[in-house]
C-alpha cells in the first residue's frame, strides 16, 4: 500500500508567505534592505557573466578518431565541407541520454510497485518493455560510434551537458517521497527531449550519407514516439483520476506496436 497522504491533499505547507502576513512583510523588507551593492545590480551582473562566457574554455571537445577507418571517414567528410565532429557529438549525447532513460524506467518500476494501481496507468510489462527498448537504443548508438572509429566511452561536450541536465530527472524519480504520477511527469519531460533528439540525429545521419544508420535511427524514433504516447496517456489518466473528472471520449492507451 502506498502512503495514505496524497501530495494533492491540503496539508501543512509552510512555503508561502501569505499564511503569515506580518512575518512575510518583514521578510520582504529584509530582502530589500539586504540587497547587494550597485556592482551586483542586473546590468553589472550581466556584464560579468558575458565576460566569463566569452573567455571560458568550452565544456569539452571531441576526441580524435582512434582507427584508420575513422580518420579516413572524417577526412572524407571534411573534404566535402561537412563537419563530422558535430555528428559524433550528437551520438555521444544520445548515448548519455539513453543510459539515463534506462535508469529512469528502472526507477519507475520501483514507483509502480509502491503505488496503488489505478485505471489507465502503466503495467510492469509496459515499463519493462520501454526500459528494454531504451537499453537497445543505447546499444545502437554505441555500435554506431564504434563503426565510425570513435570511442563510445569518451564523454563528448553535448553528452556532458545532457548528463547534467537529465540528472535532475533521475533525482526526481529516485526520491522516495515522489509518487508514481509525479515521476511520470519527469518521464514525459525525458520523452519529449528524446523524440526531438532522435529526429535530429536521423536527419543529420541521412544528410551526411549514413543511410543505413539513419534508417536504424528512424526505427528507434518510432519506438520513442510510442513511449511518448504511452506516458502521455498514463499521465492524463492519473491527473483525471486525481481531479475526479471523467475521461474524454477516445482517451486510452495507444495501440501496441507490431512485433
Amino acid at each position: 500500500m502506498s502512503n495514505p497522504t496524497k501530495p494533492t491533499e491540503t496539508g501543512p505547507n509552510r512555503t508561502g508567505i501569505a499564511g503569515s502576513p506580518i512575518d512575510g512583510k518583514a521578510m520582504v523588507e529584509g530582502a530589500q534592505k539586504g540587497s547587494p551593492a550597485a556592482v551586483f545590480e542586473p546590468p553589472a551582473l550581466s556584464a560579468m557573466r558575458i565576460r566569463y562566457s566569452s573567455k571560458m574554455a568550452p565544456v569539452g571537445t571531441i576526441p580524435p578518431p582512434l582507427s584508420l577507418k575513422g580518420v579516413a571517414s572524417t577526412a572524407a567528410q571534411m573534404i566535402k565541407g561537412n563537419k563530422p565532429t558535430v555528428f559524433l557529438d550528437l551520438l555521444g549525447e544520445r548515448l548519455a541520454f539513453e543510459r539515463t532513460g534506462t535508469r529512469l524506467y528502472e526507477a519507475l518500476l520501483v514507483k509502480l510497485d509502491a503505488a496503488d494501481a489505478h485505471p489507465g496507468g502503466p503495467t510492469r510489462e509496459d515499463l519493462e518493455r520501454i526500459r528494454d527498448e531504451e537499453l537497445e537504443h543505447f546499444g545502437l548508438v554505441k555500435r554506431s560510434l564504434e563503426s565510425l572509429g570513435a570511442d563510445p566511452t569518451a564523454v563528448t561536450p553535448s553528452a556532458d551537458v545532457i548528463g547534467v541536465a537529465s540528472s535532475g530527472l533521475v533525482k526526481v524519480v529516485s526520491d522516495p517521497r515522489v509518487t508514481l504520477n509525479e515521476a511520470l511527469k519527469a518521464a514525459l519531460t525525458a520523452e519529449l527531449v528524446d523524440n526531438d533528439s532522435w529526429l535530429m540525429l536521423a536527419d543529420v545521419a541521412e544528410r551526411l550519407g549514413q543511410d543505413d544508420m539513419a534508417a536504424e535511427f528512424r526505427r528507434a524514433l518510432a519506438e520513442e514516439e510510442d513511449h511518448l504516447a504511452r506516458v502521455r496517456s498514463w499521465l492524463t489518466s492519473a491527473v483525471e483520476g486525481e481531479a475526479g473528472i471523467s475521461a474524454r471520449a477516445g482517451d486510452g492507451h495507444p495501440p501496441s506496436p507490431a512485433p
